[in-house]
């Protein structure tokens, strides 16, 4: 399922889940076929990249002994926003042929017996640090995902799935306030994007405090900054940008007024004159190669995170159009690698472009 640049203008989600009329919506779009990567992988044990610490040779266990609910696509958080991806799809186009596929992998991970596993698992010795942040992030954006679908099933998945999202929570918000610096780099370790997705989360869920900590420890380490490096992006294996995912985070706390002078003084390089190549898309060399592919995530996250920046901004803002072509060209190039001829590529980056397609960043669907 190989997609042309052309073919971007056609690749529309639904805005809700009904027509006027109650009927559910089918989303008649390509873009929808990544969930077939997903279900190819979210019970797919190996190959398995796992980062684990063993206590013991008691410890010495396959992956979905591990953990059971999240075992397969490759690694941990690669099957957690797998997991995304098919709630994500199956809420918004519950009429689509892969609705009933999706709910029924939803329904084999997310049980209460598995969950439980998935809890005993982080709460062993050593484990503190277990996908922090990224992983952990994307968990209570699955949990989000769940807890505001408004279907009887999905109810279900999100209650067995509480006791994880607790954890979860209660791990990352025992670091953030403990967090020195900020971790400024394209891969999983970055807080930017991660504390985007946190801070969508407890907003969602009504978790006022943690909201507030987060919301205040964001313009600590972030508030001041100036002169972000833009020339030195990407590095050779990047899939987020440390530049973009600061600004995107930053348009989440900051009214659009303030957040156009703090972007002018961040980002100077962004132009005023619609163009869209004063940031270009990342190129790699190599498919089949996992850490050179991740420059095609870097593309699709690249383009919701310029989305995010110029939701930000006031709508008269003269820096608006060359965001959003530079979203246009980078989701083009994104998109395009997504082919599943490798796995490398195949078992997440269908995630990255759904999250983007249907705008989930921007909470278009609230």
């Amino acid at each position: 399922m190989r997609f042309r640049a052309c073919a971007l203008a056609s690749v529309l989600f639904a805005s809700g889940v009904t027509r006027g009329d109650g009927a559910p919506v089918v989303l008649k779009n390509p873009a929808v076929r990544y969930a077939r990567l997903a279900l190819d992988c979210v019970h797919r044990e190996y190959p398995n990249k796992i980062a684990h610490v063993l206590n013991s040779d008691a410890d010495a266990l396959p992956p979905r002994k591990l953990t059971p609910a999240f075992y397969g696509c490759y690694d941990w958080h690669s099957s957690v926003h797998g997991h995304w991806l098919l709630a994500r799809i199956a809420r918004l186009g519950p009429g689509d042929p892969l609705a009933a596929p999706a709910r029924a992998a939803l329904a084999k991970s997310l049980t209460a017996a598995n969950v439980a596993g998935e809890v005993a698992y982080l709460a062993g010795p050593g484990r503190g640090t277990f996908e922090r942040p990224y992983g952990l992030a994307w968990l209570l954006q699955l949990a989000t995902e769940l807890r505001e679908w408004n279907d009887p099933e999905a109810r279900a998945f999100s209650g067995a799935l509480r006791p994880l999202e607790q954890v979860a929570a209660a791990q990352l918000f025992r670091w953030i306030p403990k967090l020195a610096y900020p971790i400024r780099e394209g891969e999983h370790a970055e807080t930017a994007f991660a504390f985007g997705l946190i801070l969508d989360w407890a907003r969602a869920a009504g978790e006022a405090e943690k909201a507030a900590l987060l919301t205040r420890r964001i313009f600590e380490l972030y508030g001041g900054d100036t002169g972000c490096p833009l020339s030195y992006e990407p590095s050779g294996q990047d899939f987020l940008s440390p530049c973009l995912a600061e600004a995107d985070l930053l348009r989440r706390v900051l009214p659009p007024a303030p957040f156009a002078s703090w972007l002018g003084a961040f980002l100077p390089q962004v132009p005023a004159n619609a163009t869209g190549d004063w940031i270009r898309p990342g190129v790699t060399t190599d498919a089949a190669d996992g850490k050179l592919a991740h420059l095609d995530g870097l593309n699709l996250s690249r383009a919701f995170m310029l989305e995010g920046i110029a939701a930000g901004l006031p709508p008269a803002d003269p820096r608006i159009p060359s965001l959003r072509n530079s979203a246009l060209a980078h989701r083009a190039a994104g998109l395009a690698a997504i082919t599943g001829e490798h796995y490398e590529g195949g078992h997440w980056l269908g995630t990255f472009a759904v999250y983007g397609l249907t705008k989930r960043g921007l909470g278009a669907d609230r």
